[in-house]
């Protein structure tokens, strides 16, 4: 609600005593301000508060919908729309039924849906009559698989998104790396449930090498039996509670997604895993490894994937400790021989080979990028 919106106290010069407890709704009286600030979305949030705060609905249940079906209104049978706002890709509306009332907000293609009602069984009722098979996962196609990504919203908390990810298979991407690394990514791909021992996977080299085209495919090696979700703020994540217990109890907390496992996808997280992690992020470190094998991921069938530009010397001990890795694999650049293999030519290819990005630039007749080395970036926080 805008800042214009407040709360007054009434001016009712009636004797009751406010402050008894068979008279709740009494103690909120509430009036209603709108500036020129507010939008039709804001008063249809407002007059569906209306019931619930005075007591004629006490009870709300709410459920969020990250894709929804088309054609989904996500209203409960017989609902009555009395207001409907839209604007921007937005939309709003407020629906009554028989001893409830429902707010539906929509944005791109996601949902909030919540709703009041006059006893608790009938609003968890006619919230799971609107929101029952609503939820529209991305068709994996061949060459894609369905992957999450989780984010912060300062508006509407966690949320997560799905997309269709084009991802290679393995044997077609497996010419990308060098061959330990590749030897490495075998077992790596097809890897079962059944032989998991370690619940933090860790791919660490320089930036170029394909660590991130290697999880796209892992995704899709994987999609039978593990549902991948990338968490695009990392650093909000270790920070704040309340998500980061939303991510580890997941989208969807019933009985088959509990049984279905997840992989949470960390990139680029140098900062929270190198050496002086424990100094410079605080909690952020403890409640990583917390999340692998400590208390908050006893009972969740929860990996976590991270992504580092570090030198595997560089990381902190905890996080490369015997048993707490699924895999620990360092992706460099292919050497000489195996780059202009890839290539089918060796102009422009160095004495030491080259990154998977920098053959890349070849291919499309381009030369990459000078980069300098590591030693010299030493202390800059910049990684290209």
């Amino acid at each position: 609600m805008s800042a214009n919106r407040r709360t007054a106290p009434t001016t009712d010069d009636s004797s009751e005593d406010l402050s008894s407890p068979a008279l709740p709704e009494r103690a909120l009286p509430v009036h209603l301000t709108l500036g020129h600030t507010d939008s039709p979305s804001d008063v249809i949030e407002a007059l569906f508060l209306g019931r619930f705060t005075n007591g004629e609905q006490p009870y709300s249940r709410s459920q969020s919908v990250s894709r929804v079906k088309k054609g989904r209104t996500l209203l409960p049978d017989g609902a009555k729309v009395l207001r409907e706002a839209t604007a921007d890709g937005h939309s709003a509306v407020l629906a009554e039924g028989e001893g409830w009332t429902a707010m539906v907000s929509r944005w791109n293609q996601g949902a909030d849906v919540t709703l009041t009602a006059i006893s608790d069984e009938l609003a968890e009722a006619r919230l799971a009559e609107a929101v029952n098979g609503a939820e529209d996962e991305p068709d994996p196609q061949s060459e894609k698989v369905s992957m999450g990504f989780w984010y912060h919203s300062p508006m509407r908390g966690p949320r997560r998104s799905t997309r269709a990810i084009a991802a290679g298979t393995w044997e077609e991407v497996r010419p990308n790396y060098t061959a330990p690394v590749a030897e490495s990514m075998d077992e790596l791909m097809k890897l079962t449930p059944e032989e998991i021992s370690g619940r933090l996977l860790l791919l660490h080299g320089p930036p170029g090498t394909g660590k991130t085209s290697a999880l796209r495919t892992l995704a899709r090696s994987w999609r039978d039996w593990c549902q991948v979700d990338c968490v695009l703020d990392p650093e909000h994540l270790f920070n704040n509670i309340g998500y980061l217990m939303d991510i580890a109890i997941g989208a969807d907390d019933s009985e088959s997604e509990q049984q279905r496992w997840r992989l949470l996808l960390l990139e680029d997280c140098d900062e929270l895993i190198r050496g002086e992690a424990k100094h410079a992020a605080g909690q952020a470190l403890s409640r990583l490894l917390n999340l692998t094998d400590g208390l908050l991921g006893q009972g969740r069938n929860v990996l976590v994937g991270v992504t580092t530009n570090e030198d595997l010397a560089r990381l902190h001990p905890a996080v490369v400790r015997p048993g707490r890795c699924l895999a620990r694999i360092e992706v460099g650049a292919l050497s000489r021989t195996e780059a202009v293999n890839w290539l089918g030519t060796g102009e422009g290819v160095g004495r030491e080979g080259a990154t998977l990005a920098e053959l890349f630039a070849l291919r499309k007749g381009s030369s990459p990028t000078s980069l300098p080395s590591q030693a010299e970036r030493e202390g800059s926080g910049l990684y290209l």
